[in-house]
């Protein structure tokens, strides 16, 4: 009989959640717009993709066309935002997300979803999967900087009124995972994109994880 590792436990007092690759499966849309975007601009789709997941598109693009005027970037997110939330085809979500959320929310729970989306994607998003908005977001339009900045992360803690040490952030992407690491906040790690950037715990999806409240508003998390 082969032995089971046993589960990584950790305990918070509040959570931070990234949407896309998260809680929300939304990799069809995300690679059919940004490999209409590399065609354009001469690019090789499959590289557009290893950086665009997790960053604002203004900020993938800056890494991608590192020479053009951020304003012109600023200008074609616009344009690929409005294209994205035009597309609900295949956005489904991550498996164990809608009871996830439902534990949070009937457990009381303090949690944020810290998405580089804008209101409107994030919108679509979750309602095309059939998933509950928290009442606490911070969206594109909130920030200033966009991941791996912390400060989207930072401000999810503040306005939770949680110190960033007793929080965990879950996120899917490398930008995602070094932006919670900055805010000093541990990071479970969503899918097979994020094992790669070492998380303090991983599970494959949302299914994995085990949540139970702990007392004096903590939440005990068995992941994996």
């Amino acid at each position: 009989m082969t032995a089971t590792a046993p589960s990584t436990v950790l305990t918070a007092r509040a959570l931070l959640l990234d949407m896309d690759g998260t809680l929300v499966n939304s990799d069809a849309v995300v690679e059919r717009v940004w490999r209409r975007w590399a065609e354009r601009h001469g690019l090789d789709g499959d590289e557009v993709l290893k950086v665009v997941h997790g960053r604002q598109g203004y900020a993938s693009m800056a890494v991608l066309l590192p020479d053009r005027p951020m304003a012109q970037n600023h200008a074609e997110n616009a344009r690929l935002l409005a294209e994205e939330t035009a597309d609900m085809d295949g956005v489904v979500p991550v498996p164990g997300a809608p009871e996830f959320l439902s534990f949070l929310r009937t457990g009381g729970v303090p949690h944020a979803l810290v998405t580089s989306a804008d209101v409107a994607l994030s919108t679509a998003r979750m309602t095309a999967a059939g998933l509950p908005l928290p009442a606490v977001r911070v969206t594109a339009e909130s920030v200033g900087a966009s991941k791996p900045d912390p400060e989207g992360f930072l401000k999810g803690a503040a306005e939770l009124g949680i110190a960033p040490a007793d929080c965990v952030v879950f996120e899917d992407s490398g930008a995602g995972i070094a932006a919670g690491r900055s805010a000093g906040m541990r990071v479970v790690g969503v899918g097979d994109r994020a094992r790669a950037y070492g998380p303090d715990a991983w599970v494959p999806d949302l299914t994995e994880l085990r949540l139970e409240t702990a007392g004096q508003g903590e939440v005990r998390l068995h992941v994996g």
